[in-house]
């Protein structure tokens, strides 16, 4: 079974840089399109960002396009989510999942392994 863990979140100022990183354990990593989401309180979970099993397909919404960077270490059974650029909507719960095959790849239904999540905070 495949397990997700987040990390690398925390509280940041408009205009500023996080990384994210996702590690996963449990089943061969490079099998999976990997994904980031995010929740907002009171929000439905969104798509953010999605990588082929290859590394050489990327998809981002449009909210984010130009200011974050998905990427996969298979090496590491990591994905990683560079967010330059902060904004104080960006504020959110930040969960990575797999998916044998998403689409679209804004499909959340389609991904599984959810982990419990990196909180983002942007301030002013």
């Amino acid at each position: 079974q495949l397990q997700l863990v987040e990390s690398g979140g925390g509280l940041v100022q408009a205009g500023g840089s996080l990384r994210l990183s996702c590690a996963a354990s449990g089943r061969p990593f490079s099998g999976y399109t990997m994904a980031w989401f995010r929740q907002a309180p009171g929000k439905e979970r969104e798509f953010v960002a999605a990588l082929s099993r290859s590394g050489t397909s990327t998809y981002y919404a449009n909210a984010v396009k130009g200011r974050f960077t998905i990427s996969r270490d298979n090496a590491k059974n990591t994905v990683y989510l560079q967010m330059n650029s902060l904004k104080l909507e960006d504020t959110a719960v930040y969960y990575c999942a797999a998916a044998y095959r998403a689409d679209p790849v804004t499909d959340r239904y389609a991904y599984f392994g959810w982990g419990q999540g990196t909180q983002v905070t942007v301030s002013s």
